[in-house]
Parts: C-alpha cells; sequence; structure tokens
C-alpha cells in the first residue's frame, strides 16, 4: 500500500516514516466513513491515549526530578488533556487529513476539539505499532516538547483554578453563561462570561464552548489574582 500525496506529507510533519502505511490510512479514518473494509480509527485511539501517558508520565519524572506527585499528577493532566491533543493536532495539520463521512465534513469536523484530539492519539497509536514503543516516544517528545518545557508547576485547568480561588474566599462557584453564538453552523464561536457571586466577571470567544469556558475562567482568574497581589 502507498500513501497518498496528502498523508505522505503529514507523516513527513510528524516526523516518521510508516513501514505499514495502513496503520496511519487508519488512524484518520473517523467512523463517520469507516465500513467492512475500511475500519475506523477508535481502537487506535484507544491504545495511543495509554502510550501518550507513559511517555508525558516518563518526561515529567525526567524532566524534574524533586517534584512530588502531587506536582506531577496536574502537570501530566495538562499535557495529555484532550485539548492538548487537538492544540498539537492543529498544529501538524492532521485536520486536512482526516477522512470524513459527508455529515461530519459539513458540520465543521476537521476543527472539531474532541474528533482532531482522538485522531492525534489514534496517529501515536499507528507510529507505536509502526516503530515500537522508542518511535512513538520520539515523536510525542518532539511534538510536545515546548508544552513539557513550558507545563507550570500547578497545571490545574483553569475552571478548577478558579473555583478553588472562589472557595477559598468563601464564595460561591463560578457561573458560566453563553453571552452569544456566531458564525455558520459548522464552525460557531461562542462567547462565555465567567462570573462570580462578588459581580466580577471576564468574556472570552472559542470555536468550543468549552475552550471559550476554560479562557474566561482563565482572564477571570488573572485579573483577580492581580488584584490580591
Amino acid at each position: 500500500m502507498k500513501l497518498s500525496s496528502d498523508l505522505t506529507a503529514f507523516s513527513a510533519r510528524i516526523g516518521h516514516s510508516f513501514a505499514r502505511p495502513e496503520l496511519l490510512v487508519r488512524a484518520v479514518t473517523h467512523a463517520s466513513i469507516s465500513g467492512p473494509t475500511r475500519p475506523d480509527n477508535q481502537r487506535l485511539e484507544f491504545l495511543g491515549d495509554r502510550v501518550l501517558g507513559l511517555v508525558m508520565a516518563e518526561a515529567l519524572l525526567l524532566a524534574d526530578k524533586t517534584a512530588s506527585e502531587g506536582q506531577l499528577a496536574p502537570r501530566y493532566n495538562a499535557l495529555v488533556r484532550k485539548e492538548t491533543c487537538a492544540d498539537v493536532a492543529r498544529e501538524v495539520d492532521l485536520g486536512a487529513v482526516l477522512k470524513l463521512g459527508r455529515s461530519e465534513m459539513l458540520s465543521g469536523g476537521r476543527r472539531k476539539e474532541a474528533l482532531l484530539g482522538d485522531a492525534m492519539e489514534a496517529v501515536i497509536a499507528a507510529v507505536y505499532l509502526d516503530g515500537g514503543f522508542e518511535a512513538a516516544r520520539d515523536m510525542v517528545r518532539r511534538l510536545w516538547a515546548d508544552r513539557i518545557g513550558a507545563v507550570e508547576a500547578d497545571a490545574r485547568d483553569a475552571k478548577t483554578a478558579l473555583q478553588e480561588w472562589a472557595q477559598a474566599r468563601g464564595l460561591q462557584p463560578p457561573a458560566y453563561e453563553e453571552i452569544a453564538r456566531e458564525g455558520p453552523d459548522h464552525a460557531p464561536v461562542f462567547t462565555i462570561e465567567a462570573r462570580l457571586s462578588t459581580g466580577e466577571a471576564a468574556r472570552a470567544s472559542a470555536g468550543a464552548k468549552r475552550q471559550a469556558e476554560q479562557a474566561a475562567a482563565k482572564a477571570l482568574l488573572d485579573r483577580m489574582e492581580a488584584k490580591d497581589g
């Protein structure tokens, strides 16, 4: 089996040449277009998630030999969560090579957070099955390098951090409200407001509600911590 030109270019972007090209084809095949002769990437996603977890756990131990489990856990979660996988997928333009059914294409599947994150995990599994753990580790360490180096000592997600900030001051948990939704159905942009019971609030926009909530929470937390400082 020979890879198409777009998959050959993608293979170069992730830095792995496939001895078994069918693994990469499967990794980029979504369930919306799969069939008896075209298996989808769900089983690979399951495996890739575990491979990614092992690589990240090892990388964090090597990066900081004095960190406690309590410090390592939030860093690990920040590096393996679906949003991070989707961000890496965007950087290597994985969306451009995804094989999708018509309905998924029309609904903007190439930009969907969960779909991109799942496919990135499937690609990791494909590299693992094709070249072994060393090949998968090398690719993941290369694609995640900046994130591993910059992950915060306390890498809790912004919504959790804001809630803990509020609770520590005897406040109610923050509330999140969708203020606006713009753009076509296949590429919506959501504006979310995060608000504290004191009335302090911040807004942010993103292509997914969860992203917009996280961004709004971070904006509000940064503002409140600046006031504390």
